[in-house]
């Protein structure tokens, strides 16, 4: 099913699939997958570039003309197909889910990487295109080397921003190293704006006293509100957490300020169950960031957390306790391999990243490890951006991989 709308300088065709849950059982349950497809009124007929956004978790971002900032550079040479991965936005979200916790942690194996690349070879072959070029951020970068692990013969090019992940390597040694990364960001927000750890240290005690509550009738306890420093790791985010704490501990201004800061709410639920199983190349997670915090963040309450899923998240916050038990089981899942590394080092399919030098989320050396395996793969390693570079300055970071892939650099 498809519908086509015209809106100032784009074309616009929604499009709906039905999709079995598990692929390798297409007579079982199904699910809908929504793409949008977006092109220039004089580019109808341009090859593809499907997006893949972040997360996991996370729909396709909503176009307008201009929006997203990478858009109208990609709309100069392709058509652009954005994939609400399974899970998400208009592709049978996840919510309140039905059945025992074993039941929703078997549903959810099904919404990793893996199973979104399947998805969008089933959509590749209903929309009869032979080959396409993919966009990954961040987590859609994980999808993208997921393609070129499983079905590289549907890709005729493949770009990634702040998205390029370890192949084999266990969990703990991710968040081993985030963890680190995220401790010198703190350490360079307290140098730039030395004041605010007094006022961490003030409002810690309100906090302890369940003084102030998140929109959803959350108490805000300390470790939710340590999750702040999530947005140390995108350009202007310690500007972010600075004018955040400018304001009132008690003013609604303050608690849906922060609501909308936090890295894992009720909107996304997907987000938090399978954030940690992104990285089980093969391996169950078990809590990986729980295990492996180190003493400093255990030790100093004034130490920002950042896109790290703890277990007690499924107890703080209201919206996410029905999950509680679910992601409890999903911790304990043992997940197959997501790349297959011999695969990789026969890859022909042509291919760029933009890894970024003080990448807070993804680590730079895992990362590096990675491109090296990729023998057409390009990487342009830049402290220029953090982790959001596709998004703060679209225009140059996507025009520079094309570049890259093209030879023109």
């Amino acid at each position: 099913m498809a519908t086509t709308v015209r809106v100032p300088g784009l074309v616009i065709t929604e499009h709906e699939f039905s999709v079995p849950l598990d692929h390798s059982r297409t007579d079982g349950a199904e699910i809908t997958v929504f793409a949008r497809e977006v092109a220039d009124p004089d580019g109808l007929d341009r090859p593809f570039l499907v997006y893949l956004q972040g997360g996991p978790g996370h729909e396709a971002p909503r176009p307008s003309r201009g929006t997203p900032s990478w858009l109208p550079r990609a709309l100069r040479e392709y058509r652009v197909l954005m994939l609400d991965q399974r899970g998400t936005g208009r592709s049978t979200p996840v919510g309140t889910l039905t059945g025992t916790p074993a039941e929703q942690a078997e549903y959810l194996t099904h919404f990793r990487a893996d199973a979104i690349v399947r998805d969008a070879e089933f959509v590749r072959r209903q929309l009869g295109v032979e080959k396409w070029s993919v966009l990954g951020q961040s987590f859609g970068g994980f999808c993208t080397l997921a393609y070129l692990s499983q079905a590289p013969d549907g890709l005729a090019e493949a770009f990634f921003t702040g998205g390029l992940p370890p192949v084999g390597r266990h969990p703990d040694d991710v968040y081993t190293a985030t963890f680190a990364n995220l401790l010198e960001r703190n350490r360079q927000y307290y140098r730039r704006y030395p004041g605010d750890r007094d006022r961490v240290e003030a409002l810690l005690p309100l906090l302890d006293d369940g003084a102030v509550t998140l929109p959803d009738g959350s108490p805000l306890t300390v470790r939710l509100f340590r999750q702040l420093g999530n947005v140390l790791g995108t350009s202007g985010g310690e500007e972010t957490l600075h004018y955040l704490l400018e304001r009132d501990p008690r003013s609604p201004a303050f608690a849906h300020d922060v609501a909308s800061s936090l890295p894992f709410t009720g909107r996304n639920p997907l987000y938090s169950v399978i954030h940690e199983s992104s990285y089980s190349d093969g391996f169950a997670t078990r809590w990986s960031a729980e295990r492996v915090l180190p003493d400093e963040f255990r030790t100093d309450r004034t130490l920002f957390t950042g896109e790290h899923v703890f277990p007690w998240l499924f107890d703080d916050f209201h919206s996410l306790r029905p999950m509680k038990e679910t992601a409890e089981l999903l911790a304990a899942h043992e997940w197959p391999r997501l790349y297959d590394a011999d695969v990789l080092r026969e890859c022909t399919v042509p291919a760029a990243a933009a890894i970024y030098a003080n990448d807070m989320y993804v680590e730079r050396v895992f990362s590096e490890e990675t491109a090296r395996l990729i023998p057409t793969l390009r990487p342009w390693i830049t402290s220029e951006y953090e982790h959001n570079g596709l998004r703060a300055s679209g225009d140059h970071v996507l025009g520079r991989l094309i570049d890259l892939v093209r030879g023109r650099v």
